[in-house]
């Protein structure tokens, strides 16, 4: 079982149907990063210089054949030298500037056709006009979620490809925040469909959230 597999309690994630406000029971404090705006930017790339290192397997045989180059999933993206410029005539929106750089997986065959990867990055400077709150005790941050996918290229140099890509970089207005927010309350979890026995009674019997207490708190000791 899960939240959407053979679950009809109505304590559950969904689409809401009928009056959205029935079953809100509380307002409950959450902390995370709220985002106060974003951009898109899309791009084609040509010309791109990609020079790799971390050979795998080691000490392919040269020249090598350009299979494709993405970013690496395991090493997102960051952005640096970043500048916040408030408008002079627009003072709650600033021109933002910071240089993006993209780790990349770059795959290819060597001269033996035995196919390796190595790895690269993609820099890209980035300028964009985006709302930016006053200065708080919470500082804002200047986050990115960015992509470089290639399909096209060649090896160039040393040690070096040359490609055609296709760039995607979202840049965000970010702060960590405590936000106060209707809530239904805990979810339902259902048991997986299969699964051990309760083998740790007592633990298990308890709740599996804490309990709070309902309805108006008295604060006063009288």
């Amino acid at each position: 079982m899960s939240f959407f597999i053979n679950n009809n309690n109505s304590s559950r994630p969904g689409p809401l149907n009928n009056n959205p406000t029935a079953g809100l029971c509380e307002k409950a404090v959450i902390e995370t990063d709220k985002v106060f705006d974003a951009a898109l930017s899309q791009s084609t790339e040509t010309g791109v210089i990609l020079n790799v290192t971390n050979y795998d397997p080691a000490n392919p045989a040269m020249p090598l054949t350009f299979v494709s180059a993405e970013g690496d999933v395991n090493n997102p993206a960051t952005i640096d030298n970043v500048v916040i410029s408030r408008l002079t005539d627009r003072p709650n929106f600033a021109t933002v500037t910071g240089t993006v750089t993209i780790p990349v997986i770059v795959t290819y065959r060597d001269a033996n056709g035995i196919l390796g990867t190595a790895t690269s990055s993609v820099t890209y400077p980035i300028n964009a006009i985006l709302y930016v709150p006053q200065p708080s005790l919470n500082p804002v941050r200047i986050e990115v979620n960015a992509q470089f996918r290639s399909q096209i290229g060649s090896y160039t140099a040393e040690n070096t490809f040359t490609v055609t890509g296709c760039l995607q970089i979202i840049i965000k207005v970010v702060a960590r925040v405590m936000l106060l927010i209707p809530s239904y309350g805990y979810p339902c979890i259902q048991p997986v469909q299969v699964g051990e026995a309760n083998t740790c009674p007592g633990i298990f019997d308890q709740p599996l959230f804490p309990t709070s207490i309902r309805g108006n708190v008295n604060l006063n000791n009288n």
